[in-house]
């Protein structure tokens, strides 16, 4: 039978959501591919399952990239069900469980914040491949300066350079996603410093290629920039599709703050799901 679904987007970075608390629904990778399409299905950056929690927290998200793959975490797509959930109960505060942990999230008027939780430095943690300095990783790819590798659930790696306009996201992205240093792949940010508060940030995101935003990406950027000392613990972030306020805690928590919109709403057909 078809299943519904809402379609949101936080700062452009989209997602196709689907409630399978009552009707059990699972995708496989397969349909994952067929939903996110942008060409010949509603097309979206992730797909997201909402289902009922088992650790207490108020609902849980299962986070599918593009390409089919799990990932652990995003942050954008947290604050799309957290705003989601509190407009169904009357409520402006949510705990949300993900593969990676439990995600308290708030709301003050059209802004929704999350606690992404503790950022992760070790080279293991990342993972990498092998024992390296994650706050100067070379890459050993001409013109790509050394980057920083920080862990919010899934991988990243951030690169500071000098104009983000003139860097080639794709080339490169793509590139130090499949690079043999980082086993799961990973997340590749690209930052440009305007100031001690304010960031200009595009990213290639693991499974999806380049979007207009990355929560979980931003929270990386932040915690990278305060370890190399280019920034206060507090700053914007300007992405492709908007900007994030984010703050790094002195607890190790990095909190993430932003819009979130509802684009559409409808059914999945059965033909696109059986793929005919």
């Amino acid at each position: 039978m078809p299943i519904s679904f809402i379609k949101m987007h936080g700062l452009g970075n989209d997602f196709v959501i689907l409630d399978a608390r009552n009707n059990g629904f699972a995708p496989t990778p397969d349909q994952i591919k067929r939903i996110a399409d942008r060409h010949r299905g509603i097309g979206c950056d992730q797909v997201i399952v909402i289902k009922n929690s088992s650790k207490g927290a108020d609902v849980y998200m299962s986070i599918y990239n593009a390409d089919g793959s799990e990932a652990a975490a995003c942050g954008n797509a947290t604050r799309c069900v957290a705003e989601l959930e509190m407009n169904a109960r009357g409520i402006n505060a949510l705990s949300i469980e993900s593969p990676y942990d439990i995600l308290k999230t708030t709301r003050n008027g059209s802004l929704i914040t999350v606690d992404m939780g503790a950022a992760l430095m070790e080279w293991n943690a990342i993972p990498l491949s092998k024992q390296l300095d994650t706050l100067t990783i070379d890459m050993g790819i001409a013109g790509l300066p050394p980057g920083v590798g920080v862990n919010m659930g899934n991988p990243h790696a951030v690169f500071f350079v000098k104009d983000v306009a003139k860097t080639d996201i794709a080339t490169w992205g793509r590139h130090v996603e499949t690079h043999s240093l980082f086993p799961a792949r990973t997340n590749v940010e690209f930052v440009q410093v305007k100031d001690r508060t304010h960031m200009r940030m595009r990213v290639w995101e693991r499974g999806a290629g380049i979007t207009l935003a990355c929560g979980s990406g931003a929270c990386a950027v932040m915690v990278a920039a305060v370890r190399r000392g280019l920034t206060e613990r507090k700053a914007d972030i300007e992405l492709d599709g908007g900007t994030l306020h984010m703050e790094w805690l002195e607890n190790g928590h990095v909190l993430m703050t932003g819009p979130v919109a509802t684009s559409f709403s409808g059914e999945i057909s059965e033909a696109l799901l059986n793929g005919k």
